[in-house]
């Protein structure tokens, strides 16, 4: 099967069952002592995937950590980064958005005591556009500026595999004096990323997409160094966010860790993590330069391929919803054939090749740089070639 559905769950690294063996064999032996005994106690978890972590995302290791799920984190970002006050209680964000970051933001400004009718602004594409401008988002920015608390976009839409100018965003948004955050799922092991440069106030990410860390794998957060090492910044706390010398002294008042970890909840899922340890380990391997080579020779392979079908069949058989402009796409490319989208997904998935579907009507097709080979590419496109042949005019 030519597997082309990392931008929902990526494969799983060959190394997992060992990694598991090491903690499930130290719960055998240390059972709770494992905490502090064994090859890698569980006490100190998080740290191993740090490192790895600030190399994939461009950050400096104390502004990042392994912790808690996706959404989770972006309620900890919005309880500490979306402060909203008088007029300035705006949150901008796209349309479409993921539905859980939907949920998340419409609940916490009522948490605030706000109406998202009033205190929502959801940039949508200009007229029959799929794809949302830097000048839509420039020109938004500038309009409400003197009113947005908080700008949450996608470092990469998950339905179009836009990728967003994550710096110039986060520039314009601190220009007008709002924070910046980005929901990174579909771009953490996808495409270069700079935070710590960039600048924005924080960001999170799931790891089980492109990082390929298993089904609900642990997720992760950034907070810029500005921010990181500001006890005094309000925030949800729990045992694992505390100092990590005399966290097990079990004493009251809080006192967070330095940097991103003081974010932690609970302790670490570490069955989860050594998953998700696996899987870093490869992309430290590999090396983040030579992923980002291929990516853009596997995805930039598909476009020309998807292109080819287009210019041969119509734009009325197939139109190519993801932008072509270089930087504007990481692995994934967004394509429609109208509303027999999910006849076309059957027909793939039978003869060997597996995408996936939004509805109504876009497929996702994500060649990932670790897996993934251009003679899937052919295959794929060629049963998408044929289709389009036999089902002409219906």
């Amino acid at each position: 099967m030519a597997y082309f559905a990392g931008n929902s769950l990526g494969l799983m690294p060959r190394t997992v069952r060992a990694m598991l063996e090491v903690e499930l064999n130290s719960w055998q032996e240390h059972a709770v002592e494992g905490h502090f005994r064994g090859l890698n106690p569980w006490m100190h978890y998080h740290h191993f995937c740090t490192d790895a972590l600030a190399r994939i995302t461009g950050a400096l290791k104390e502004e990042v950590v392994c912790t808690n799920s996706l959404t989770t984190n972006l309620h900890l970002m919005m309880v500490s980064f979306f402060r909203p006050k008088d007029q300035r209680n705006i949150i901008l964000m796209e349309a479409g958005a993921f539905p859980s970051d939907q949920y998340a933001v419409e609940t916490q400004l009522r948490f605030h005591g706000l109406d998202p009718a009033q205190s929502l602004v959801e940039l949508k594409p200009k007229g029959e556009g799929r794809t949302i401008t830097n000048g839509q988002i420039r020109d938004a920015i500038q309009q409400y500026g003197h009113r947005i608390a908080l700008i949450l976009l996608p470092g990469v839409q998950y339905q179009t595999g836009q990728v967003f100018d994550m710096a110039e965003i986060t520039r314009w948004g601190h220009d007008v004096g709002a924070t910046v955050g980005f929901d990174l799922a579909h771009a953490v092991g996808n495409i270069n990323l700079q935070l710590h440069d960039w600048g924005p106030d924080f960001a999170v990410w799931c790891s089980y997409k492109y990082l390929n860390s298993g089904p609900g794998g642990p997720g992760g957060l950034f907070v810029h160094q500005r921010h990181a090492q500001n006890p005094e910044l309000p925030r949800f706390a729990g045992w694992w966010g505390h100092d990590e010398a005399s966290r097990f002294e079990m004493e009251p008042g809080f006192r967070p860790m330095k940097g991103a970890a003081g974010w932690q909840l609970s302790n670490a899922p570490v069955l989860g993590m050594a998953a998700h340890r696996a899987s870093l380990d490869i992309f430290d391997r590999a090396g983040t330069a030579h992923l980002q080579e291929r990516a853009h020779a596997l995805s930039g392979y598909l476009r020309h391929r998807l292109e080819d079908i287009q210019n041969r069949r119509g734009a009325h058989a197939i139109e190519l919803i993801t932008p072509s402009e270089p930087g504007s796409y990481g692995c994934q490319q967004s394509f429609s054939v109208g509303q027999r989208g999910e006849d076309l997904l059957q027909y793939l998935h039978q003869n060997g090749a597996l995408l996936d579907f939004r509805r109504p009507d876009i497929l996702r097709m994500a060649p990932v740089p670790l897996y993934n080979q251009p003679e899937e590419i052919d295959l794929c496109c060629d049963l998408i070639d044929h289709w389009l042949g036999q089902n002409a005019g219906r």
